[in-house]
């Protein structure tokens, strides 16, 4: 399958190499081309797994957008979710009709992205979808080298719209068969694990984040206070995800912990292990706060609000965030409110998110 990779990130670069050892032509698209030249000129990624490391070609590395995405029938953005609405006017007149786009985690970027990309001019009919953690636990070691330390076994997916959840599943499994249907876009935002995961790991850390060069969140960083924190958390996003009417299963996060039945299995320990989770975190522009806080935690507050759920943890932790960066974080771009549809009725929202806009 043809398959294009928009971003330059860990899993961007996880996916390229993965996708392309199993056996897909795929194309890798990054906006900076001094940044993307040593893969250019290897016309290779350096993919170290379990199973050691080894260079994997890659079908075409490229700055050109629209070279990326010519023929694509998966277009993969395992890009943080503040980079999608530039990615998203950025392949608008590129898209065509049949392509499903899988963004893996989506924080309801898949409903944001398209309509952005019609705002700016693009009438594809196009699937969008969205899981709820990467398909990879990865860190790039170097220019074009990353580090795969798990790969998930389980990603709930949702679709946008939702009529075509059948044909989107489709696809998105000839490359990742972990995929397995979860309903339509809010259904797959409010399984993603990083606005449960990070906000407290980071609140609750704040002092030996600021006072440490190095930190590691996952290690000594989870304590048991952190975990029963994080485990309400999760309750309160479990209880607005039954409020909807989505079915399960919810993947609760305690899974990621206790045993093998998360996204990842048990991916815990081996993330500890790993050492490469050790790493200097600003409190102001780490993606846990700019990405998984500010855009993840207020829209779950804010689908919480529209369910009439009571969801303190969350609200909590937005006040102390928005305390420390000085501004209201339930007026963020992600909410409910921001994005038009608090105003909508129950059946509305159902429709608007089963059919398209």
């Amino acid at each position: 399958m043809k398959i294009a990779i928009l971003g330059g990130g860990h899993g961007c670069y996880a996916a390229a190499a993965d996708l392309s050892e199993a056996g897909h032509e795929v194309r890798l698209w990054r906006r900076d081309a001094a940044a993307l030249a040593p893969l250019i000129e290897a016309g290779s990624i350096r993919l170290k797994d379990a199973q050691g490391a080894r260079d994997v070609s890659i079908a075409l590395a490229t700055a050109n957008i629209g070279d990326a995405m010519r023929g694509a029938e998966l277009i993969l953005i395992p890009s943080p979710a503040i980079a999608q609405a530039d990615i998203a006017r950025a392949m608008a007149p590129h898209l065509v009709d049949g392509q499903v786009v899988f963004i893996p985690p989506g924080t309801f970027g898949s409903y944001v992205m398209a309509q952005i990309a019609r705002e700016s001019g693009s009438r594809a009919d196009v699937a969008w979808a969205e899981t709820g953690t990467l398909p990879y636990l990865a860190r790039k070691h170097g220019e074009r080298e990353v580090n795969v330390t798990i790969r998930a076994i389980h990603l709930p997916t949702g679709v946008y719209p939702a009529r075509k959840e059948k044909e989107a599943i489709e696809v998105i499994r000839r490359a990742y068969p972990a995929v397995h249907g979860c309903g339509d876009a809010l259904s797959g935002a409010l399984m993603n694990a990083g606005p449960i995961i990070h906000p407290p790991l980071m609140v609750m850390n704040a002092a030996p984040l600021q006072h440490f060069e190095r930190w590691d969140i996952h290690n000594e960083g989870t304590q048991p206070s952190v975990r029963a924190v994080t485990d309400r958390l999760d309750h309160e996003r479990i209880a607005v995800r039954d409020a909807f009417g989505h079915a399960g299963p919810h993947y609760p996060l305690a899974d990621h912990y206790n045993n093998d039945k998360w996204m990842y299995g048990d991916a815990h320990k081996q993330l500890v292990k790993s050492g490469d989770w050790r790493e200097h975190i600003d409190l102001h522009t780490h993606r846990y706060i700019a990405e998984d806080t500010e855009m993840g935690l207020a829209f779950l507050a804010s689908a919480a609000r529209y369910a009439g759920v009571d969801a303190p943890i969350a609200q909590g932790i937005l006040a102390i965030v928005g305390g420390f960066l000085g501004r209201d974080l339930r007026k963020g771009p992600r909410t409910f409110e921001s994005l038009g549809l608090a105003g909508l009725s129950r059946d509305a929202l159902k429709e608007r998110l089963h059919e398209g806009r």
